[in-house]
């Protein structure tokens, strides 16, 4: 069993209105997180937005599908949950903090359990370069799109 934990915060040159409508379109966040490979709708709420989706992203020892459960929170960022997947438990948020000039702050953070088999896979110097992978592409992804 292999506990995954990380976080990453930047500084975005652009409005936290914006950096949310950018995480809350979660059908566009194929173009501009390069290490999900895949975002199936499966699931609207009663505001239209994606509530179940399932995601195929690289783990880079392995392509990791999971059916992940979305919350928002207007303006302020999103939490989700995987139902089912590879891993055998993974949850996140984005929180999203105005700071001076109309810039925010984003941090994006992940904790999952990676379970047996890819715990195996995925460990010592392999785990630490996945953490960085997919944080600082979660994050430097979003920085990217809403200051272009």
């Amino acid at each position: 069993m292999g506990i995954l934990e990380a976080s990453r915060v930047v500084e975005i040159d652009a409005p936290k209105s914006e950096c949310y409508a950018i995480i809350a379109d979660l059908p566009s966040t194929p173009e501009w997180q390069e290490s999900m490979i895949s975002l199936e709708v499966i699931e609207t709420n009663t505001e239209g937005l994606a509530s179940l989706v399932e995601i195929k992203s690289d783990g880079k020892v392995k392509e990791v599908t999971s059916r992940i459960a979305f919350e928002y929170q207007p303006e302020e960022g999103m939490s989700w949950e995987q139902k089912k997947g590879d891993m055998k438990w993974l949850k996140g948020t984005w929180t999203l903090e105005e700071i001076d000039g109309g810039k925010t702050r984003a941090t994006y953070w992940l904790k999952a359990d990676t379970g047996r088999m890819l715990g195996l896979l995925i460990k010592g110097p392999v785990q630490d370069k996945l953490k960085e992978w997919l944080t600082k592409d979660a994050a430097e992804g979003l920085k990217a799109r809403a200051e272009s």
